[in-house]
């Protein structure tokens, strides 16, 4: 028997009919969604200041489809769309209910948020303190919370801030009894929970290699058929476009990770024990996956108000680009001058679209006064002016702030059918803090102890650092002599997937076969990335090798600045960072081509 436990939201906002293809395009058991990236916690914030729900009304659309049949069939549905208002989502899902003329039994997990109460404002990545007022704080909760709602006999489950993994941990937990010191099962769960939690990207989506997968157009959602052991089958429904193979599976894997210990409340999985295989047509088995007790701490996502923001974007065309685009700084800046912010970011694009970005306390001097002063030099600028953005007002925008708590200080409650269950989750011995960690500048030992499996710590496997200067801890070297090579595009001969976590950026890069990974392994370090893509050089980078699924993984300490919310990039969750690279030349050998 196995579980059979799929996806139908990677984000707030995804596709909303992925609940009715799930349920009606084959047999399930659990269907979950995920609703809560780091920037949604700030959206709902925002929504919530304005008089809306603090939770995801779109999960309600979908369950209104889908709510009777669930019912019929026996299938669970467990989401983590209550986002700040879990209570208020679970009242809505009994009142839609009611209009369907359902009757299901609808609990709801509390306890994450943490705002108002004193905490340690220390950013794990960073070091830093936060002196401003935070927004929202909610700690990342597991799957065992879950777990004890669906053995209360609880229809629909929803939390708020939970990892994302714990939507496949809690029913695993539910349906197998796993106990605080089934660790490999657990972290089976956990990664299987991981490829299954962004949709479409575990069944071909953003891809490097899309040319291989048929009919993305309708791309068919993940599910994950987890088994008592740990072990799962990713796959998706019969008759839907995309692909499940070896390839999209690493994919998925690799994104938005850090060392290969990934660290969550339930259980510390070792993604570097993680065995793939083909099971079939559209099936990989995952089995393999270690696990070690969880940490001591959690991680909580803290949100604050920033300040104001605006953009406006030049374009430039024909010659002298550079100097063009000085006059038009110039010019901006004779009118209202550079120091009037507090934050000014200023990008020049191969393509000749020049960026300017403003932050200020100010809203009006962030807002009009800025992008009307870039209008006004449209007839005294350079040759060819236009620009793609109108004279606009500011918007405010939030920063994302990691912090830590000791897991002891923060108590998961669970309500059924608004009354509240006797929750006291079992005691886990925390995994000690390791004494051999090297560590490097601006890290931590907060950021060791990272509890979010989305962000995990700085591994203990072999890892290179930038700031270090280390060239080697690479588990294979280059091919002995001169191996005749071809001059290709690095993407030829491997994949890639880029992705944010806070301030970070994570860029995962994986062969198809042990012989080309062995040269990647040699040829890829941290110097020769920074060579690549010469807008890194000036951040501390980790590599982190993953020979088990033939990847590496880097992670760029800094790039997104205060997180997505306030980065200026063009790309603010470098989801491009991956096919940059995989665009650049590299001397392959020819017997790897």
């Amino acid at each position: 028997m196995v579980l059979r436990i799929a996806n139908c939201s990677g984000f707030y906002g995804d596709r909303l009919s992925a609940a009715r293809e799930m349920v009606e395009g084959g047999p399930i058991d659990v269907l979950t969604g995920d609703w809560l990236a780091e920037l949604t916690m700030l959206i709902l914030a925002g929504n919530r200041l304005k008089g809306r729900p603090g939770y995801a009304p779109t999960f309600l659309r979908q369950l209104e489809e889908v709510l009777g049949t669930c019912l019929d069939r026996g299938i669970k549905i467990v989401t983590n769309a209550g986002g700040l208002d879990p209570a208020g989502c679970a009242r809505a899902v009994h009142e839609l209910a009611g209009r369907l003329g359902l009757s299901p039994s609808v609990s709801h997990v509390t306890g994450d948020d943490l705002t108002g109460r004193p905490l340690d404002l220390v950013n794990a990545d960073t070091g830093e303190r936060l002196e401003a007022t935070p927004l929202t704080a909610n700690a990342y909760l597991g799957g065992r919370p879950i777990a004890a709602a669906l053995s209360a006999g609880a229809d629909v489950v929803v939390t708020g801030r939970v990892t994302d993994a714990a939507l496949v941990t809690g029913p695993g937990i539910w349906r197998y009894g796993w106990g605080p010191d089934d660790l490999d099962p657990l972290a089976g769960s956990v990664v299987a929970g991981h490829v299954i939690e962004c949709g479409c990207q575990a069944t071909g989506g953003n891809y490097a290699f899309f040319q291989d997968v048929p009919d993305l157009a309708h791309c068919g959602f993940p599910l994950a058929e987890l088994r008592a052991d740990g072990s799962s089958v990713i796959t998706k429904h019969p008759g839907t476009g995309g692909l499940v193979s070896v390839g999209t599976v690493t994919a998925q894997l690799v994104y938005e990770l850090g060392g290969p210990r990934y660290l969550g409340p339930d259980v510390t999985a070792r993604f570097d024990t993680i065995t793939l295989s083909d099971d079939g047509p559209d099936r990989v088995l995952i089995s393999g996956v270690r696990g070690e007790p969880p940490p001591g701490t959690l991680k909580v996502a803290v949100n604050y108000l920033g300040g104001y923001r605006n953009t406006m974007t030049l374009v430039l065309t024909g010659l002298d680009l550079p100097a063009k685009a000085r006059v038009a700084e110039e010019a901006l800046w004779a009118r209202i001058p550079r120091e009037s912010f507090d934050e000014v970011d200023v990008t020049l694009t191969d393509s000749g679209l020049l960026r300017i970005t403003v932050m200020s306390a100010d809203e009006r001097t962030a807002g009009r006064a800025f992008s009307s002063a870039v209008v006004e030099t449209g007839l005294a600028s350079y040759p060819g002016f236009y620009g793609l953005t109108p004279p606009g007002n500011a918007s405010a925008y939030g920063v994302y702030w990691p912090v830590l708590v000791p897991a002891s200080e923060v108590r998961a409650r669970v309500f059924v059918d608004g009354e509240e269950l006797p929750f006291t989750p079992p005691e886990t011995p925390a995994t000690p803090e390791p004494a051999d960690l090297a560590e490097t500048p601006a890290t931590s030992v907060a950021s060791v102890a990272q509890a979010d499996p989305a962000t995990p710590a700085v591994s203990l496997a072999p890892t290179v650092s930038a700031a270090a200067g280390a060239h080697a801890a690479s588990p294979a070297a280059e091919p002995a002599g001169e191996a005749e090579t071809v001059r290709i595009p690095l993407g030829r001969v491997a994949g890639a997937r880029s992705g944010d976590k806070g301030g970070n950026a994570n860029l995962g890069v994986w062969a198809d076969t042990h012989e080309r990974y062995a040269w990647l392994a040699g040829h890829l370090t941290v110097e020769r990335l920074k060579e690549l893509l010469p807008g890194l050089a000036p951040y501390r980078i980790d590599r982190h090798p993953l020979p088990n699924v033939n990847a590496l993984n880097f992670v760029v300490h800094g790039l997104l600045g205060r997180g997505v919310a306030a980065s200026p990039r063009m790309d603010p969750q470098a989801k491009a960072l991956g096919e940059e690279l995989r665009a650049c030349p590299a001397d392959v050998p020819v017997t790897l081509v």
